[in-house]
């Protein structure tokens, strides 16, 4: 790990004027993901601005009858809400189903919509990766390369890493907003396909976050009546990424919603998905994963999705 200097700051807005202007800042939260980025120098931040003091530890009611999360809520503390629980089951189930319990405790919520993907190209740092270093190319489209775990919609040709959050793909589901503040003390509210960038040939620009623009909170909005169910495929049953994850709402009218995760460079839905729900589960994912370019080895998540949902369906 390189030498960095580091301060706390007492605000939002002190936050986001000084990451705009110290050379080289970054947030830092919980430091889950960031901590191992800088271990294995992939993130090289000259100076760390600890945010954790910043009074966003908060989740209250909207006036619309959601609910808004502070940026600093910890993963633990939103998916043990009370509230959270009754009328967000999706967001909490996607939670709980993320890394492990002591990684929840320090985990943010800022901080899990901005952790990077774990594509094994990304983390080794002696293989090429256009995330990790623009132009160098991507490892994980060379011949022979290892592709199981790795993306089969959204992405480019220089890109096929997943995100990796659990809870995105729940704030998807729920129509969640990120907020933000500049440096200049402006304010944004985001959805989430606003919020996170598709890779094209920039895939080192995850999202659409201006120099020094901070995460102040998520805004869910108000309840979906319905079932809410989470499921998460992945290689053993904790501290794994998902190969595949579904979030879905379910009506009792039989619409509702549907996310996907661990498919695509963002949490994924698609509203003509959305509308094919009454249908089953084959209309949903013709409508969800069309265009869809995946490789030989990972071709499989194309169906277990679908498998994924159909099974959710069926234990209604």
């Amino acid at each position: 790990m390189r030498a960095f200097s580091y301060e706390r700051a007492a605000s939002p807005a002190e936050a986001a004027a000084r990451a705009a202007e110290v050379p080289g800042a970054k947030f830092i939260a919980g430091g889950t993901n960031l901590l191992d980025l800088m271990k294995h120098e992939i993130e090289t931040p000259l100076h760390l601005i600890d945010v954790r003091g910043t009074g966003l530890n908060d989740i209250t009611a909207t006036e619309e009858g959601g609910l808004r999360v502070g940026a600093m809520v910890s993963n633990s503390t939103l998916a043990a809400d009370p509230r959270v629980r009754e009328a967000y089951g999706v967001l909490s189930r996607a939670l709980v189903a993320g890394a492990s319990g002591q990684l929840r405790n320090k985990a943010t919520t800022g901080g899990n919509l901005l952790q990077r993907t774990r594509c094994p190209y990304f983390y080794d740092t002696a293989m090429p990766c256009n995330k990790r270093s623009p132009g160098a190319g991507c490892a994980a489209l060379g011949k022979g390369a290892t592709t199981r775990q790795l993306g089969v919609i959204g992405t480019s040709d220089t890109c096929i890493a997943t995100h990796p959050s659990d809870m995105a793909v729940a704030l998807q589901a729920l129509d969640a907003r990120v907020e933000t503040i500049t440096p200049e003390g402006e304010t944004r509210s985001l959805t989430l396909d606003a919020f996170y960038q598709l890779p094209g040939d920039t895939p080192e620009v995850e999202n659409t976050l201006t120099k020094g623009e901070m995460i102040t909170g998520v805004v869910l909005p108000a309840p979906v009546e319905g079932r809410h169910a989470y499921f998460k495929v992945r290689d053993r049953s904790s501290y794994a990424f998902a190969l595949v994850s579904v979030a879905l709402i379910h009506a009792p009218d039989g619409t509702g919603r549907v996310a996907l995760g661990g498919m695509a460079p963002r949490p994924w839905r698609r509203d003509a998905a959305d509308a094919a729900l009454p249908q089953g589960a084959a209309a949903v994912m013709a409508e969800l994963l069309d265009g869809a370019r995946p490789t030989e080895e990972n071709a499989y998540k194309l169906t277990l999705a679908e498998r994924t949902l159909a099974a959710l369906l069926a234990e209604e």
